[in-house]
């Protein structure tokens, strides 16, 4: 009787410490990155001015983007963190890279370049972008990207006046409720983003 009494209480001792193996283990982390191939055709160059222009390394972005777990908002103010499922590179880093390549693509080999431009470049413009919103509400089927940009003439006046910033308010679909449809769109989000800046390319210098 004592023997199967100590058995009973060796298995209770033991059985904690296996709940709680199992409730330690995780899921395997899926990371996501924005890749370098545009989401969609290269649509023709359109007729420009020609300008060289010099782009940031640094795009400026909300707090809440700066996290490598993607996520989505919720509610009126919340933000659902989307566990397990983590991005390659961060955001503040991969945003300004793929910027640049794209208007890259868009305007042609020789008009856009990392700030600072190699000795010798004559730049007509300086770019700087601030991306506001980059976000999928739960539930939803889209991503919102809200931006603004600012394109400086290099050249400058004693009454110049500083450049009006540009925006851009759109909605870009997901393909399902997957969340590598989500990181997808982010990809798309930023394609349209510089289609947008790159359509800038004709309008008047605006010396600051």
């Amino acid at each position: 009787m004592n023997r199967r009494q100590g058995m009973v209480r060796g298995a209770l001792l033991v059985l904690p410490w296996v709940g709680a193996g199992c409730a330690t283990r995780t899921e395997p982390v899926r990371w996501y990155e924005l890749r370098t191939e545009p989401p969609v055709p290269t649509p023709p160059r359109a007729a420009d001015r020609g300008e060289v222009w010099e782009v940031s390394r640094r795009v400026r972005l909300p707090g809440a983007l700066d996290r490598d777990t993607l996520q989505r908002a919720s509610g009126r103010a919340s933000l659902e963190a989307l566990t397990g499922h983590r991005w390659a590179a961060p955001l503040r880093d991969s945003v300004p890279r793929l910027l640049l390549h794209d208007l890259r693509l868009l305007r042609g080999p020789g008009r856009v370049w990392s700030a600072p431009a190699p000795p010798g470049v004559a730049v007509q413009r300086r770019l700087q972008v601030e991306v506001l919103t980059l976000q999928a509400a739960a539930g939803k089927q889209g991503l919102r990207l809200q931006a603004s940009w600012w394109l400086h003439a290099t050249t400058s006046g004693a009454d110049a006046s500083p450049p009006l910033p540009r925006h851009i308010d759109l909605d870009v679909p997901l393909a399902d409720a997957s969340v590598d449809a989500l990181a997808a769109a982010h990809r798309l989000a930023l394609w349209r983003l510089a289609e947008r800046i790159a359509g800038d390319a004709g309008a008047p210098v605006q010396p600051s």
